[in-house]
């Protein structure tokens, strides 16, 4: 899952990007409100993390600024410990959580998959379609019990084919969310991954919709 971190300390900045890419998160990193604003409305992200205390546009603006453009991406408020007031108004503002730095790693991602998770309208971590089990958490899926042997990128992607099940995605779309700044995409990368997927799951799990994209039916 692609997101994107506007956090304006360098230092902190480059220690929650590293930490989310390690908890299997393609991570994008802005420094202040415009750009954040800018990225959102021209990337398709699967969460943005908001630092609250932003240049140029700080993070309530921006987030005010989303909602009045009806722009439902998920939002996890980062503030200061003693920005309570801070978090009042995140939430108020349409915010759907919320972390008090210094924040745990391990916390940032899972309220990460929780607001994500909600937004596709699944309560559970693991998401299950069929006799097709992914589990977000522990980076495995297994098909009939047994367990699956993806790259990450495969399971990057049959992650977000999943969560949008029934829904047709862009190869647009699909590379958005596997790709991160600063990596260079294959023309076939997709159509690549989408054959192996097949391979593992079976073919009739991922349709092709020709001239549009690919449509997950669990």
């Amino acid at each position: 899952m692609r997101v994107l971190l506007a956090e304006d300390d360098k230092n902190l900045g480059d220690a929650l990007k590293q930490g989310l890419i390690k908890h299997g998160f393609q991570v994008d990193w802005v420094r202040d409100g415009q750009a954040a604003l800018y990225e959102v409305k021209n990337t398709s992200y699967a969460a943005l993390v908001l630092d609250i205390g932003l240049p140029l546009k700080d993070g309530l603006t921006v987030l005010k600024e989303l909602r009045a453009d009806k722009d439902s991406l998920p939002v996890l408020v980062l503030t200061a410990q003693d920005g309570v007031e801070s978090i009042t108004k995140g939430l108020d503002l349409g915010g759907d959580d919320y972390v008090i730095k210094p924040v745990s790693l391990e916390v940032l991602a899972a309220r990460l998959r929780a607001i994500i998770r909600r937004s596709e309208g699944i309560s559970q971590n693991e998401i299950k379609c069929g006799d097709l089990l992914l589990s977000p958490l522990s980076f495995k899926a297994a098909l009939n019990g047994e367990e699956l042997n993806l790259s990450k990128k495969e399971f990057a992607l049959l992650h977000a084919l999943m969560l949008s099940s029934g829904r047709v995605l862009t190869k647009g779309q699909l590379e958005g969310q596997l790709y991160s700044w600063g990596h260079e995409v294959e023309s076939n990368a997709i159509e690549v991954h989408i054959h192996n997927l097949r391979k593992k799951i079976g073919s009739n799990l991922i349709q092709t919709i020709r001239g549009v994209g690919y449509q997950f039916k669990g």
